[in-house]
This record gives structure tokens, sequence and C-alpha cells, in this order.
């Protein structure tokens, strides 16, 4: 199938699942991940009306934004380093991977001095993989407390990587935990309201949408398998 005929089953798919856990489908964002693919082919989902971008690393973002029409909307999806964030304020929709206190005072100083807000949300390492980067549930309160002194950075929810598995299934639990603690910080700290939960990728955005992602990260769903 091409990206058009593979978007199209995507919808079908989020619309069941949405509709299996009494969700609204349209409530539900797709950003189309865009690691290793041309910008011949991220036009393709362009054209379709879909135009949130996903994108792990900055080098690749920064090129393939000049090739492509400005009504592409940024994601930066992979882990941030702090030398890279003057290159990625100002320029993204959204920061998925705020993880450490040292990058949300790096991204506050460069938008501090743009004179801008970024939009960020947390990444909270919910599985306790060591090989997954974000912060842990129970830092979770804390470093939200401790963002509100940083003025240029609006925390707008949370975001997790489930561990790969063979039975998508097994990934509820994540997800679960994830939607649980954006509610526990909306109730505890209500002037941060948590209302993105970007979870779900392609083994597994169905379970993500019935545990209430409404931002799904899809690459190899859309683009097919890819080299990298």
């Amino acid at each position: 199938m091409n990206v058009h005929e593979n978007l199209q089953h995507i919808s079908s798919r989020i619309e069941v699942a949405a509709r299996r856990s009494g969700r609204n489908p349209g409530d539900i964002r797709i950003v189309a991940v865009t690691k290793h693919v041309s910008a011949d082919r991220i036009k393709e989902v362009l054209d379709t009306g879909i135009e949130d971008l996903g994108e792990n690393r900055v080098q690749e973002m920064t090129t393939k934004a000049e090739l492509l029409p400005p009504r592409a909307r940024w994601h930066m999806i992979g882990h941030l380093q702090t030398n890279k964030v003057k290159y990625v304020v100002g320029r993204v929709e959204l920061i998925h991977s705020l993880d450490r206190w040292k990058l949300a005072r790096e991204i506050d100083r460069q938008a501090t001095e743009q004179g801008i807000i970024v939009p960020t949300l947390i990444q909270v390492n919910v599985s306790g993989e060591d090989t997954k980067f974000g912060i842990s549930a129970s830092e979770l309160m804390d470093f939200l407390a401790a963002l509100q002194d940083l003025n240029h950075i609006k925390v707008k929810g949370l975001m997790t990587i489930a561990p790969y598995v063979d039975l998508p299934e097994e990934t509820r639990p994540f997800f679960r935990e994830l939607r649980i603690l954006a509610r526990r910080c909306n109730e505890k700290l209500p002037d941060r309201s948590l209302e993105l939960l970007s979870m779900g990728m392609t083994n597994d955005f169905e379970v993500a949408v019935e545990e209430g992602a409404n931002m799904l990260r899809l690459g190899t769903a859309i683009f097919g398998a890819r080299r990298g």
C-alpha cells in the first residue's frame, strides 16, 4: 500500500479503537515520524492533510524543513542534547522529550532570548527500562513543581515509550499509568493543565488509544519499513 492507503487503514483502526473505549476519534492527532524518510515521501503525507511531523535528530529535521512547505509542523520526539536546543527552540510545534532539569533550563534560556514560550511534553520512563530516557514516575510531581519557576516553558502533557513486545496488549499497563499520572498531576497542580498524552507507536497504537492517547507517533505504519 502507498502512504495514502496506509493512512486510510490507520484512520480506520484508530476509529475502531476510539469507539471501543468511548472516545471521539477526532480528538486523536497523528504525528508522522519521518526518520530516514525522503522529503518527497513526506510531501505525500502533507498532501493527505497530516501536517505534524516528528523527528528524532535535530540535523535531520532542520535539513528536511528547508525542503518542505512551511505548513509542516515539526515535533522533536527524540532525546535532545542541550547543545542542540538552540536549533530547535522557535522551530518546532512541540518538544516531546523534556526529561531533565538541565535541558529545561536551556530551553527556557533560549526561549527567553527569543521572547517566546516553548510548548513541551515531559518524557516519563514508566517502564523503568535502563535503555530508555525519561524521568521516573516518582519524580514527576517534583519536576513539574520545579518547572513553575521557568516562565518560558509551557508543559502541555506527558510522553512515554512503552517496551517493544510481541503482544501489544502487554503495553496497556504502561499507557494506563501515564494517563493516571497526568490525572493526578492535574488534581494536585491545577495550574499545570496536562492535556496531551503522546503515547503509542506502530506496534501498539490501538492499545494506546484505548488508554487515552491523543497524540500517536507513527512511522512504519505510514511509510513501511525503513533503513536504520
